[in-house]
Formats: structure tokens, sequence, C-alpha cells
């Protein structure tokens, strides 16, 4: 049965979807089956892990397969050991849908049931395919994010070091509190990730320092800092990419820790 992680906090600029596209391709390349989910409709990850526009999957996103509650007619094969679920602009439409029934091309299609939980019994079709599941959401507090977290046992919080990421950590960890509560998934904090650090900066440190000391137990001791190889992963992908051993060397640590967090629950 599949472990699903989600990758989360409410603000733009964090490393969300570039974290969770090297996490499910690090985690695919040790040998374990793996799908990764794209609940953003700004469909970063998707185009990070397909090399392709997140517009060439409309119609055949993760958004359809919540509406016909059928996951395997959407899955995207990305590598032997690694799928995704794509998603694009029209899952901005997904609250419109649970709300009223409409979708985004015009049908009728009525939801009943709990609107936290329509990933997470969409999922129950194939999570005995999966050995992970890795989840991107979008920067804000939505239906999709919600979803995202009662879909999952753990959450990696991803902490860019600033004073706007910082304020919003404690409004977060109230979501995944929420999920543990009204989810079926126990769903708790797995760990603290700090991205985007710019060594140069004064500030960046003493954001470090402080939410380590705020959230002691959580905290990876891996932080990730910004690198051009890392930067331009979007461009060159993961296919032919001389840079690609330089982009992925400091995540390789992080995987560690979550891998050895994960196996010690």
């Amino acid at each position: 049965m599949a472990v699903t992680i989600t990758m989360g906090i409410q603000k733009g600029g964090c490393g969300k979807s570039t974290t969770t596209g090297i996490l499910a391709y690090l985690i695919s390349q040790k040998g374990y089956k793996v799908l990764a989910i794209d609940m953003d409709s700004q469909g970063n990850l998707t185009e990070l892990l397909s090399e392709q526009p997140s517009n060439d999957f409309m119609g055949k996103s993760v958004l359809e397969a919540m509406q016909q509650n059928n996951v395997e007619e959407f899955i995207v094969p990305i590598n032997g050991n690694l799928d995704l679920l794509p998603a694009n602009n029209f899952l901005a439409t997904f609250p419109r849908w649970i709300y009223t029934g409409k979708t985004y091309n015009g049908s009728t299609i009525p939801f009943k049931g709990n609107p936290s939980l329509i990933l997470d019994q969409t999922l129950d079709s194939v999570r005995d395919k999966y050995d992970f599941i890795v989840i991107d959401t979008p920067p804000s507090l939505s239906e999709q994010t919600t979803n995202s977290l009662c879909a999952s046992e753990y959450v990696v919080v991803l902490f860019e070091c600033s004073n706007w990421c910082y304020s919003a950590i404690p409004n977060f960890m109230d979501s995944v509190n929420g999920a543990q509560e009204f989810g079926n998934r126990g769903t708790e904090v797995l760990g603290i990730l700090r991205t985007m650090n710019d060594v140069r900066r004064s500030d960046a440190k003493a954001f470090n320092e402080l939410i380590a000391e705020d959230y002691p137990e959580q905290i990876f001791e891996t932080i990730i800092t910004r690198k051009a190889p890392t930067g331009r992963l979007s461009l060159y992908g993961f296919n032919s990419n001389n840079e690609l051993k330089s982009a992925l060397a400091q995540y390789e640590n992080f995987y560690e820790e979550l891998m050895s967090r994960v196996q010690s629950k």
C-alpha cells in the first residue's frame, strides 16, 4: 500500500513543484514505484516531469480523474518506476464542480459526499499499485490543498527563509491538524524543509535558525540552497541534462532524511 506524502505551504516561490518533482524522481531511481500528482492548476510539476506544456493535458488530467473517479485512465508514464497524474489551468474550476456539479466544459457531473475526501477516495483504486504517492499543492489554502492533505499520511512543509513564509507556517499547520481530525489518514507533519536559501543574506540565516527553534523536532537538517543547475531543471528536465547530478546533489540528503523518518513510523 502506497505511502502518500503532500508537499505544501500556502505561499508561492518556496520550491514546492521543483522539490516534489525531484523527490518523486529520486524515489523512483531507488527502485520504488511512484505516482506524482499535480494538484496545482499552474501545472508546473506536470511540465517539469512530462517536459510538455500543461495545456497538452486538457481533458486528461487529475481533475477528470476525480470527476470520473478513475485514476488509471489519466495516468501518464514518465519512466519505468514513475507515473504522473497531470494538471492544467482547468483544475482551478475544481471548487465550482464540487459545489454546483458544473464542469469547465459545460457538462454536469453531480457530486455527493465529503468535498475534502474526493482525492482520497479517488486514489483508493491505485494505492496498492505504488510504493509512494507524492502530491504537489497550490500556494493557497484551497479545496485542492485540503484534498491533498486529507489523502496523505504525511506532509512535508516547505519553508522559504523569509518573514512572509514564516508567518504562513502556523496557518498551514492548522490545516494539517484539520486533515488529521476530519480525514481518514491520520495526516501528520513528517518535517519542515528549508528551501530557496540564499547563503549571502543574513536575514535568511536568521529565519533558518528561528524556524529550527520553533519546531526543533520537525525540522530537516538539510537546507536547500539556491543553485543555478537546480533552477534550470525546469528548462532542461531530467533527461539528457548535463547538469542533472549537480541539480540533484543536495536533495539526496533530504531524500535520505525523509526515508529514514518514514521507515521509523
